[in-house]
C-alpha cells in the first residue's frame, strides 16, 4: 500500500529533465577541479619545487580520504536535521564554502612547510608544519564529506528508479570533464615564465644546492587557489539552486533508500568478507584500487623532475588521462562488454593498464614528453574500460535484496583504499630515491609495482565465479545483515 501511494505521489511530482541532470553534474565537475588542485598542483609543488619528502606529502594529502567514514554521520544528519528548511541543499552549500576556503589555507601551510625546510631542514618545526598540513587536509576531507554526501543523497531523492542510472552516469561523467577543464584552465593560469625552470631557482651561499623561490611561486599559485575554488563554489550553487525544493521525493517516501553513506566501515568489512566470492571480489577491488591510483601522488612530480616540465605542463597531463577515461567509459558499455562480457572486459582493462605503466617507464628512460602524454591518454582509456567492466561485474555480484548495502560497502572500502594508494605511492617513491640515483628509476619503481599489481588483480579476477556468488553469497550476506539488526 505504501509503495502504491509513493508511486502516485511520485507521478504527481515533476520528473528530472536532461538539462537539470547536466546542471546537477556541475557540482561533480567542481569536485573534479578540486581534486586537480590538491593531487595535481599542491602535490607537485611540495615534492618537486619544495623538496618535501614524498611519503610525507602523500600522507598529508591522503588524510582527506581517510576521514571518509565521517560521511555516515553527515548522511544521517541530512536525513534528520534540516538547514534553512532543506535536508540536503544547506549541507551542500556550507560544505562547499568550507572546502573551497580550506584548500587555500592548505596552500598557505605548504608555503610555511617549504620555508621551514629551506631554513631549518627536517627538524621538529618542519615536522610540526607537516602534521598541521595533514590536519588541514583532514578538515578539507570532512568539509568535502559534509557537502558531497548530502549531494549524493539528493541524487537519490530527486530521481526515480527509471531515471536514476541515467542521472548517475551523467553526473559521474562530468567529474572527468571537470578534471579535463580544470587542467586546461589551471595550466593557462600557471603558464608564467617566472615559475618555470631556472627562473624559479634562487641561489643562497649557505645552501649546497639550488632552492626554489617560494615568493615567486606564491605570487603565481595563490591567485589560482582563489580563482578556481571561486569557480567551483559558483558551480555548486548553480548546480543545486532550487532542485531539492522542486524535485525531492524525500518527504513522501515511507522508507529511506539505503544509501552508500549509511554504511559503517565495520559493517562494510562484514559484508565484503561474508563468503568466499564476496571476499575474492573485495580482494580484487583492493588490489585494483591500489594499483590504479598509486600514481596519484607521483605523476606530476615525475613530469617535473624527470622531464623538466613546468607546473603548467604537468597540470595538463591530467587532461590527457581524463579524456582517455571519458572515451573508455563511454565506449565500453556499447562496444566492448557486449562482445567480451564483463569479466573479460575487466581483464582486458587490467592488461592494457599494465602495458601503459611499462610505456610510462619507457617515456622516462628516453625523456620523451610526447610518449608520456600518449601513454597517459591510453592509460585513461584502459582505466575507463577497467572501471566500466568492474562496475558492471560488481552489479552482478550484488544481491538485489541488499543492493544499497553492498554497493555502499564497496564505495567506502574503495575510498579508504584510494587513501592508502596515495600514501603507498609516496612511500615507494621515497624508497626509490634511496635505492636509485637516477630519478626516472625511483619513479619507475612506483609504476613497476602498479603493473605487478594489475597482474595480481587478473589472478584474483580469474577466481571470481558469478554463479557461485548467486548460489551462496546471498545467504551469507543475509546472516551478516540479520546480525546487524540483532546487535
Amino acid at each position: 500500500m505504501a509503495n502504491t501511494s509513493e508511486t502516485i505521489i511520485n507521478k504527481s511530482l515533476p520528473k528530472l529533465k536532461l538539462f537539470t541532470m547536466f546542471r546537477l553534474g556541475l557540482f561533480q565537475m567542481g569536485l573534479g577541479i578540486m581534486s586537480l588542485l590538491t593531487l595535481g598542483v599542491i602535490n607537485r609543488v611540495m615534492i618537486d619545487e619544495l623538496t618535501v619528502l614524498p611519503w610525507i606529502a602523500a600522507s598529508a594529502i591522503a588524510m582527506y580520504q581517510f576521514v571518509s567514514p565521517a560521511r555516515i554521520w553527515f548522511g544521517q544528519m541530512s536525513d534528520t536535521k534540516t538547514i534553512w528548511g532543506y535536508h540536503r541543499t544547506g549541507y551542500v552549500w556550507i560544505g562547499a564554502i568550507l572546502f573551497t576556503t580550506i584548500s587555500f589555507i592548505a596552500l598557505q601551510v605548504v608555503w610555511q612547510l617549504g620555508g621551514s625546510i629551506q631554513t631549518n631542514g627536517w627538524n621538529w618545526t618542519t615536522y610540526c608544519w607537516s602534521i598541521l598540513l595533514g590536519l588541514v587536509f583532514a578538515l578539507y576531507g570532512l568539509a568535502l564529506s559534509a557537502s558531497s554526501t548530502p549531494f549524493a543523497a539528493m541524487l537519490v531523492d530527486v530521481s526515480d528508479d527509471d531515471n536514476r542510472s541515467q542521472l548517475i552516469s551523467i553526473v559521474w561523467s562530468l567529474l572527468m570533464v571537470g578534471i579535463v577543464a580544470g587542467a586546461i584552465i589551471s595550466s593557462k593560469l600557471l603558464n608564467t615564465p617566472e615559475i618555470c625552470g631556472e627562473a624559479i631557482l634562487s641561489y643562497d651561499p649557505t645552501q649546497t644546492s639550488k632552492i626554489a623561490n617560494i615568493a615567486a611561486l606564491q605570487g603565481t599559485i595563490n591567485p589560482v587557489f582563489i580563482i578556481m575554488p571561486g569557480i567551483v563554489l559558483g558551480l555548486c550553487f548553480l548546480a543545486t539552486w532550487g532542485v531539492e525544493k522542486r524535485y525531492s521525493r524525500f518527504r513522501f517516501r515511507s522508507t529511506t533508500v539505503e544509501r552508500e553513506d549509511q554504511i559503517t566501515l565495520g559493517r562494510a568489512m562484514g559484508i565484503l568478507t561474508a563468503s568466499r566470492q564476496t571476499w575474492l571480489f573485495f580482494s580484487f577491488l583492493l588490489v585494483l584500487t591500489l594499483s590504479l591510483f598509486m600514481q596519484d601522488a607521483v605523476m606530476e612530480p615525475y613530469g617535473g623532475e624527470v622531464f623538466g616540465m613546468c607546473i603548467s605542463e604537468t597540470t595538463q597531463l591530467n587532461a590527457f588521462f581524463g579524456m582517455g577515461t571519458l572515451f573508455g567509459i563511454g565506449s565500453t558499455g556499447f562496444l566492448v562488454v557486449p562482445r567480451l562480457g564483463k569479466q573479460q572486459t575487466t581483464k582486458l582493462g587490467c592488461i592494457l593498464a599494465a602495458g601503459c605503466f611499462s610505456l610510462i617507464i619507457l617515456a622516462g628512460a628516453v625523456e620523451s614528453q610526447s610518449l608520456l602524454k600518449s601513454s597517459l591518454l591510453f592509460f585513461g582509456l584502459a582505466s575507463g574500460i577497467l572501471t566500466a567492466g568492474a562496475t558492471s561485474l560488481m552489479l552482478d555480484l550484488t544481491a538485489a535484496e541488499t543492493a544499497g548495502t553492498f554497493i555502499g560497502a564497496w564505495g567506502l572500502a574503495q575510498a579508504m583504499a584510494r587513501g592508502l594508494a596515495t600514501v603507498l605511492g609516496g612511500a615507494i617513491l621515497n624508497l626509490g630515491k634511496v635505492l636509485f640515483t637516477a630519478p626516472f628509476l625511483a619513479y619507475g619503481l612506483v609504476f613497476f609495482i602498479q603493473a605487478m599489481g594489475m597482474i595480481g588483480a587478473i589472478v584474483l579476477l580469474s577466481r571470481i565465479d558469478v554463479k557461485e556468488f548467486k548460489d551462496n553469497a546471498k545467504v551469507a550476506i543475509s546472516v551478516v545483515m540479520e546480525g546487524d539488526l540483532d546487535g
